[in-house]
């Protein structure tokens, strides 16, 4: 079993889906979204309460804050210490109280991570906001520095106050995940370029005449490789030792057609099943969902998918469908019937791009394995 979406690509070091010690194959089993630490948990706090923003602009060592009602302004380093400060400061300018109080940012990843920390722990409401959202309610604006910015955060982040969900941190577990899947792209990304270097070395040149090249390329494969192997061990032990994830990725490697690393990244991207009520919306997120594209009576655009999308989940669904279509009976028939009868060969495999998602979400939602019912057909 490879560490891709499937059986029969990407021959690289792997993690078989039932390969983790102690692993069995789940029956009937009740699988609980796993909690974060944040305002989800806390039963008192409504949405509707807030009556404070905090708009902040996160950088690398400085951080700056605007509260919304009085436009008063702090400059606070990115540190405990500096948060610590900020947290005073802004308990002495308002005089709303600590669940009243709504802190928004940009997602900055690493940047913003310590201050998602600190508010968590501390209980405060607060959203992540992404870049091109907060880019796109702009409208058209001109000049840009820290101060402004933090200024449009927290008129954004009040405007829409009503409507936004606070963030839910994901436990260590996730975060865990989703740093050494994106540490594994990386090193795959990486080894890829030396076997493709190695490859047209070994092509054009002599390896007598250019022994330190061919030795050099030789090693870092090696080194990469046996680095791609350390990073899944470690996935494979942090799934192995919770039991939740460890159920719901029993579940998801039921189906066949998803592989490890796709299951990685779907309870990872999901937050343990927890973001999303549903397929269809994670669809959307991850760019395989159709939008109509009509206007009036003299636009009748083809109906297709967004570019906003997350694209590395929806290139492991891509690989996903293209496995089951190969491994699949079920898929492959439908696949087949689907171009014989002249409809587009893509629209199809997102088709089954979505089947699978749906199927995802099922077995996470039933907790029961999935179970091929094509084969038990007359």
């Amino acid at each position: 079993m490879n560490f891709a979406c499937g059986q029969a690509l990407r021959p690289i070091a792997c993690i078989s889906p039932h390969s983790f010690n102690g692993y069995q194959e789940p029956d009937r089993i009740s699988v609980k979204p796993t909690k974060g630490l944040s305002l989800r948990n806390h039963k008192n706090t409504k949405i509707m309460d807030i009556k404070e923003v905090i708009g902040i602009d996160v950088g690398k060592l400085k951080n700056e804050a605007r509260i919304h009602t009085n436009q008063k302004v702090l400059e606070f380093d990115n540190t405990p210490a500096g948060m610590k400060k900020m947290e005073k400061w802004v308990m002495n300018c308002t005089s709303c109280q600590k669940q009243q109080i709504m802190f928004a940012f940009e997602h900055t990843g690493l940047y913003s991570y310590p201050l998602s920390m600190f508010l968590t722990e501390n209980q405060y409401p607060y959203i992540v906001i992404p870049g091109l959202e907060l880019k796109r309610s702009m409208g058209i604006a001109r000049g840009k520095d820290d101060k402004i910015d933090a200024k449009r955060i927290a008129l954004y982040a009040y405007e829409k106050r009503e409507k936004l969900r606070p963030f839910e941190m994901p436990t260590d577990e996730i975060v865990q995940i989703k740093r050494l899947l994106s540490l594994r792209a990386k090193l795959v990304k990486q080894c890829a370029g030396y076997k493709g270097a190695l490859g047209e070395y070994r092509r054009f040149l002599n390896k007598k005449d250019n022994k330190m090249l061919f030795d050099v390329h030789e090693k870092m494969i090696e080194e990469l490789t046996k680095q791609i192997k350390n990073v899944e061990k470690q996935l494979g032990d942090i799934i192995k030792n919770n039991g939740q994830l460890k159920q719901m990725y029993g579940l998801i490697t039921s189906i066949k057609g998803v592989g490890p690393q796709t299951a990685l990244s779907m309870i990872a991207f999901t937050n343990g099943f927890t973001l999303f009520k549903n397929w269809r919306k994670f669809a959307s997120y991850c760019g395989i969902a159709p939008f109509p594209n009509t206007s009036g009576i003299s636009i009748r655009g083809k109906t297709k998918v967004s570019n906003l999308a997350n694209k590395k989940i929806k290139t492991l669904l891509d690989l996903c469908a293209k496995t089951s279509i190969q491994h699949n009976q079920e898929m492959k028939l439908y696949y087949e019937k689907r171009l014989n009868e002249g409809k587009s060969k893509m629209g199809t495999i997102n088709i089954v791009r979505n089947k699978l998602l749906s199927r995802i979400f099922a077995v996470v939602r039933r907790s029961t394995p999935y179970v091929n019912t094509f084969g038990y057909a007359a």
